[in-house]
């Protein structure tokens, strides 16, 4: 499964589709990936079909103009990313079986304080320089930031496999991790979808050095 996801990806434009829906975080249909990108409809449902069939999309079928009832209209056919993870490692490797591992005895032996601080000396060594954008630095990564007023939120968390069951630990860990690399800027704000660390963008209306560290 994995390798066929992956293999899907390989047309430039079918990934363009894939990297539009997912960063819409909602479901879209074949008709706002089409005027989204410049594509055909026809051209658009094929790529998403496409994308369905590898697993990296899920469907759904709602009405779009919030209408109900007789002479609503059929429903669209609506895309968004899975939250199925994919990867591919030759020969094969599962770092996930041993990050539990790890998570495990920190919890039994009780030091969290010890990994979240050495998770602060990993931020700061994932910090280039003190010029990159925090924005650039979240998605390289790997968070997927977009505004949300004041603040950057992040899509993707890249250690949910782990946070599912270690929410409290990983989490902890998360944000230790993001203040090394972005000081007091960071802060807990768990939501149902994506990580549970906002980042504060700076004063409104000012230029893209607010986000510089």
């Amino acid at each position: 499964m994995d390798a066929a996801a992956i293999a899907a990806l390989a047309e430039p434009q079918r990934r363009a589709v894939y990297e539009h829906v997912a960063a819409a975080g909602v479901p879209v249909s074949r008709n706002a990936v089409a005027d989204g990108l410049g594509i055909g409809r026809t051209l658009a449902a094929h790529h998403l079909d496409r994308l369905a069939e590898a697993g990296l999309l899920e469907v759904s079928f709602a009405r779009v103009n919030g209408r109900s009832g007789p002479g609503s209209g059929r429903p669209s056919k609506l895309y968004r990313r899975t939250a199925t993870e994919h990867e591919l490692s030759l020969p094969p490797r599962d770092y996930r079986i041993l990050a539990t591992v790890f998570a495990d005895a920190v919890e039994e032996a009780g030091v969290e304080p010890v990994l979240f601080e050495a998770a602060r000396r990993q931020g700061a060594r994932l910090r280039r320089d003190g010029d990159t954008p925090a924005e650039d630095l979240l998605r390289r990564m790997g968070y997927e930031p977009y505004e949300d007023g004041p603040v950057w939120r992040l899509r993707n968390c890249p250690f949910d496999g782990v946070a599912r069951t270690h929410a409290a630990l990983v989490c902890g860990a998360n944000l230790a991790l993001l203040e090394g690399a972005l000081g007091a800027r960071v802060a807990i704000d768990p939501r149902p979808d994506g990580c549970c660390v906002t980042v504060r963008r700076g004063d409104a209306g000012t230029k893209d050095n607010v986000d510089r560290f």
